[in-house]
């Protein structure tokens, strides 16, 4: 596929027609900004909607970010941003009274981003920021007048250590959770299902979400997408071979697929009350998306597989441990048979010509990027650089 073909064909392009016909004037509260999905989201929000007014909470050490990205956007747009210094972790949103009875009475549409995901983090925090944090947000959307959606981004991985199909409509089946992350979103998701029996609200779960299609970029290099590259991309300065059997689906999805299937959904009527699996409806297994990523970086991949145990212990070693810290834990997502049913997802967007293009159709984009970004920080002592 020529780089002009690729283009036109991805997930911005593809659903830009159907996308700007549309125009609604909304009031729109978003949280999580501006982390990396939080700015893609409002980057489309701010072009799609040119009539819409934006309020986007911030926790105060992210402000100085905030401001600068806000600045990078042009003025006409800048006059619609609102930035709240908040917390959805605190009472009332750590807002103050004034804005708080703004947001009640103007706001028509919420999309709740905010989370906690790094596997390093300790339960206790993730549980602060993921479940009460949710639970705050909730709250909020009841006292909202004139709510038309609340929008909650959840994971796939709230599945836990299930296996076989998983459908949209499934949340609580007895799975066990490898980690803080899945479990406070599984709760969460859990109180937000709750919420639909008396607010509008759809659910998004995206699965592994890596970088944009066209540009490659990507905010943090963590869990499965830091292993992937760390096993795939040097296999001779750091020869680990791929744990397991790698027979699983690995699914993948990038960011901006992520971001148009939201914000689509967010806007059909027919959304409310769903759950939405955001996945690639074809993935790869692990050990193809690893041999993939090696052939595109020219490396040669290792034939050898060790069990996931060993693989974690390899990980130990000095040089290696403290950047993979918390990335040991993801080792387990290349090796749990679970495939992600996107029914509700694909009937609902069939016809707008969305879907996920396949992983080979960008792959070199995520790997241009990802290696440019490690060499402009291999100076810095708190990243290890897999890319070399």
């Amino acid at each position: 596929m020529s780089a002009k073909e690729k283009k036109v064909n991805s997930p911005r392009n593809r659903n830009r027609r159907n996308t700007e016909k549309i125009h609604p004037k909304r009031q729109v509260l978003v949280t999580g900004y501006p982390g990396f999905i939080g700015k893609c989201l409002v980057r489309k929000l701010l072009k799609a909607e040119p009539d819409s007014e934006f309020y986007l909470l911030v926790q105060e050490k992210f402000l100085n970010d905030a401001h600068k990205y806000i600045r990078g956007i042009r003025r006409q747009h800048r006059e619609k941003i609102h930035l709240l210094k908040g917390d959805i972790a605190d009472t009332d949103l750590g807002l103050a009274a004034d804005e708080l009875q703004r947001i009640r009475r103007k706001v028509t549409d919420i999309y709740h981003l905010a989370a906690v995901s790094y596997l390093g983090i300790a339960k206790t925090r993730m549980w602060r920021v993921n479940v009460q944090g949710t639970l705050n947000m909730l709250t909020l959307a009841n006292e909202v007048e004139h709510l038309k959606r609340f929008n909650y981004m959840s994971t796939c991985f709230v599945s836990g250590d299930r296996e076989g199909v998983i459908a949209e409509s499934e949340l609580d089946e007895g799975q066990r959770f490898r980690n803080a992350y899945e479990s406070t979103k599984f709760e969460a998701e859990k109180k937000v299902r709750k919420a639909m029996a008396h607010l509008p609200v759809s659910i998004y779960r995206p699965s592994i979400v890596v970088g944009d299609s066209m540009t490659g970029e990507i905010e943090r290099f963590d869990g499965p997408y830091f292993m992937g590259m760390l096993l795939a991309a040097s296999p001779v300065s750091i020869p680990l071979p791929l744990p397991g059997k790698g027979d699983a689906p690995m699914d993948m999805v990038p960011a901006d697929f992520v971001v148009e299937a939201i914000y689509r959904l967010s806007l059909l009527p027919e959304a409310v009350n769903q759950t939405f699996h955001i996945v690639d409806s074809n993935p790869l297994s692990a050990r193809k998306i690893y041999e993939l990523v090696a052939h595109r970086s020219g490396q040669e991949p290792s034939r050898v597989r060790v069990s996931a145990g060993l693989a974690k212990t390899m990980l130990k070693i000095p040089g290696l441990e403290r950047a993979s810290r918390a990335h040991r834990q993801a080792i387990d997502y290349f090796n749990t048979m679970a495939i992600y049913n996107n029914t509700n997802t694909d009937k609902i967007l069939r016809d707008s010509g969305l879907c996920c293009p396949p992983i080979e159709s960008y792959i070199d984009n995520l790997l241009t990027y990802a290696k440019n970004t490690y060499r402009a920080r291999k100076k810095e002592a708190e990243f290890f650089d897999p890319l070399g």
